[in-house]
């Protein structure tokens, strides 16, 4: 892991995030996915555009006579039984689409709504990351308390064990409170050696997801400002702006888009085409040359009307339309994971918020509680056992409170990405945003030509509409 160590330190989690957000390599590749769905875009305004090419051939052939053949050259009389012939040729073909019964059209429409749902895919897994490296920041950081409580804990009950001796020597204490102390000690180091091996896995995972080995991570930063007063309004975020949903509308519309495409095919076709051709040949080694080639130029206007398929178009639009609605049932599915989603990352944040409160009362009275009965064991009111079980209670609640403020850092950021808000510019404010829609401008009009517009016009006449999805933006 050489090249996480050449890495810049991120000590906060906005420097995280920012890494995150430009190195990780799962936002890379569905970035690198949605480039590739750009060019279906351009691909399918070729439908639109002409076609020029290019064909050239030369070919010849020898031809041993079985009787020899007699004739007439230049006055002479020649006798031959080998007769040798060639030819030469080439031809530049044009062909422009002039109408395709909306086919063109619709096959364009669904291009461009799956560019958009491709685009809601890529802010759905930009979103994971980040709340993935939120999660991975966190885990660091408790694993980093947890480790330092578990360490005060050995050193605190090393000192007990200390005093136990002491007191075990001048007779004051029996040996089975040495014991006592012994065993909790050994049980301490135990847990220090769990928090040590915890907060490795956790280093690990910060690694993997941010891209660099963790520092000494700054406390994260309050999440209160992003969410939602109720659970009314996050409802309504998610409705408006969760990826998912967004997705499937955009799913949903180009299904819709090549029902239309699969009703085209009943339509007519229009194109014109224009050639021009040289071609030339050869018999017994009379060769021309370039400019006595013949020269043949032909042009066109062809209109194909669709008779009998034997039942294809008719299944191609029955198959489109069932595609339809299963995208239309996967919009309703997403909304309801959605609702389900909303709900427990609410319910998750208030149960994590009721913990933390509990567990913070709980921290403060330990600690006066621990502090008394060691003041009370000095004046022989309470027992050695009574200051190690109170020594661990202080301990379990100092544990339990590190991992609420992790749980509830967490719950509050599942509300976020439920809601589909939880944006780089938000966490990150500083650092430049991937825009997809600067590389699909960058590719979207390679190889248009200046009536492209006009044919995409007539191409609409007649031809079958797009629906609007249910609730689609």
């Amino acid at each position: 892991m050489g090249f996480l160590a050449s890495a810049a330190s991120a000590e906060t989690l906005t420097d995280a995030v920012a890494l995150a957000y430009q190195t990780n390599p799962t936002i890379q590749q569905q970035r690198a996915v949605q480039r590739a769905a750009d060019e279906g875009v351009v691909q399918a305004k070729t439908g639109f555009r002409p076609t020029l090419g290019l064909d050239g051939s030369i070919s010849g052939s020898r031809t041993d006579l079985a009787h020899p053949r007699t004739t007439l050259v230049g006055g002479q009389v020649v006798t031959g039984d080998v007769t040798k012939s060639a030819s030469s040729g080439a031809t530049l073909s044009l062909s422009q689409p002039l109408y395709t019964g909306g086919q063109a059209s619709a096959r364009l429409s669904a291009a461009e709504a799956d560019v958009l749902a491709g685009r809601e895919d890529l802010r759905g897994v930009e979103q994971g990351v980040l709340a993935n490296v939120i999660t991975a920041y966190v885990d660091v950081r408790r694993g980093q308390e947890s480790l330092r409580i578990a360490q005060e804990n050995v050193s605190v009950l090393t000192r007990q064990l200390d005093e136990s001796n002491a007191r075990f020597e001048v007779g004051e204490i029996t040996r089975t409170d040495v014991a006592q102390s012994q065993a909790r000690l050994a049980a301490a180091k135990a847990s220090l050696s769990s928090a040590q091996a915890t907060l490795a896995v956790a280093r690990a995972n910060y690694a993997q997801v941010v891209g660099q080995n963790p520092t000494d991570l700054a406390p994260e930063p309050s999440l209160a400002e992003l969410l939602p007063a109720s659970v009314e309004q996050a409802f309504d975020a998610a409705e408006a702006n969760n990826p998912t949903v967004q997705a499937a509308r955009y799913g949903e519309r180009a299904a819709s888009a090549r029902v239309a495409q699969a009703k085209s095919a009943y339509l007519p076709t229009v194109s014109a085409g224009a050639s021009l051709g040289y071609s030339a040949s050869e018999v017994n080694g009379e060769y021309k040359q370039f400019g006595e080639y013949d020269r043949a130029l032909s042009g066109s206007v062809t209109a194909r009307v669709p008779l009998f398929t034997g039942g294809l178009n008719a299944s191609n639009v029955r198959s489109a339309k069932e595609r339809e609605n299963a995208a239309r049932i996967a919009v309703e599915g997403a909304k309801r994971n959605v609702v389900q989603q909303v709900s427990a990352a609410w319910s998750t944040l208030l149960a994590a918020r009721a913990n933390l409160v509990s567990n913070e009362e709980q921290v403060r009275a330990s600690k006066i509680a621990f502090e008394g009965v060691r003041q009370e064991q000095q004046v022989g009111l309470r027992t050695t056992l009574d200051v190690l079980n109170a020594q661990q209670e202080l301990r379990a609640a100092e544990l339990a409170l590190v991992t609420a403020r992790r749980d509830e850092y967490v719950a509050s950021a599942g509300v976020l990405q439920a809601m589909g808000a939880l944006d780089v510019a938000k966490l990150a404010p500083s650092v430049e945003r991937y825009d997809p829609k600067t590389s699909y401008d960058r590719v979207v009009n390679s190889g248009s030509v200046p009536w492209e517009p006009l044919v995409r016009t007539l191409d609409k006449v007649a031809s079958p509409a797009v629906a609007t999805s249910s609730g689609g933006k």
